[in-house]
């Protein structure tokens, strides 16, 4: 299950005012990457796609966090019942399903990374999966970056990078290059797309009374604006 295209725009926008950063353009940039691929391939629904991308991270709603967010995203989204955006919490972050994908600290509590591993270990990797993956990696907070740029420079910045990540995130812009039948950089509209955190310009839909109490039992005691040195930096891949 998962929620609409406009209260998924809503969620992220709530996620951003309890934890500001460039996490949140970054996750409106990979939103729309991912609906452009999906319209190009053709067996792809957009609106899936775009919903996806846009909660990949929303898990960084509850404050800096590094694995700790992926965690965080899996259990909110589950809370609210949109067990498809909760599982791409987890896999945006391990294309092979192993915790050495992870770049970052393993902030996680030992039930939480218990939980990280058990549900990856129960999941079949699909399209939309692969497609946030690579979306992930395409995605700045300004708009859409040179891949082999954005993976050079999480590697400057933490020191290292899976060569074996590095080498499917690039088997993942060919797959889906081939189904696209397209240069990808064209269809994500590389050169000129700029995310906007004001959204849609629509008015959020407005979630049922009940999905309103559990994200306050949810958030009550974890959403704090974060401030400063504390702010997240751009998501790592």
């Amino acid at each position: 299950m998962l929620p609409t295209r406009e209260r998924a725009e809503a969620l992220l926008e709530e996620a951003e005012a309890c934890n500001p950063g460039p996490w949140g353009n970054h996750s409106r940039t990979a939103a729309h990457c991912a609906e452009k691929i999906a319209q190009a391939c053709g067996n792809l629904d957009p609106d899936k796609a775009y919903i996806l991308g846009l909660l990949h991270d929303i898990g960084r709603k509850f404050g800096v966090r590094h694995l700790g967010h992926v965690s965080d995203g899996y259990s909110y989204m589950m809370s609210l019942g949109y067990d498809e955006a909760a599982r791409i919490c987890l896999t945006h972050s391990f294309h092979s399903q192993s915790m050495e994908d992870y770049i970052g600290k393993f902030d996680t509590t030992d039930q939480e990374l218990a939980l990280i591993q058990d549900r990856l270990a129960a999941i079949t990797m699909d399209e939309y999966d692969r497609l946030i993956q690579l979306c992930d990696s395409l995605a700045g907070a300004d708009g859409v970056l040179d891949m082999e740029t954005r993976m050079e420079d999480v590697r400057r910045r933490y020191g290292s990078y899976p060569q074996d990540k590095w080498n499917r995130n690039l088997e993942l812009k060919r797959y889906f290059e081939e189904k696209a039948g397209r240069n990808l950089y064209l269809v994500v509209e590389k050169e000129t797309f700029h995310p906007s955190g004001e959204g849609t310009g629509r008015k959020p839909a407005q979630p049922p009374k009940e999905e309103k109490k559990l994200e306050k039992e949810c958030g009550k005691n974890k959403c704090h604006a974060a401030s400063g040195s504390e702010k997240d930096p751009l998501p790592k891949l």
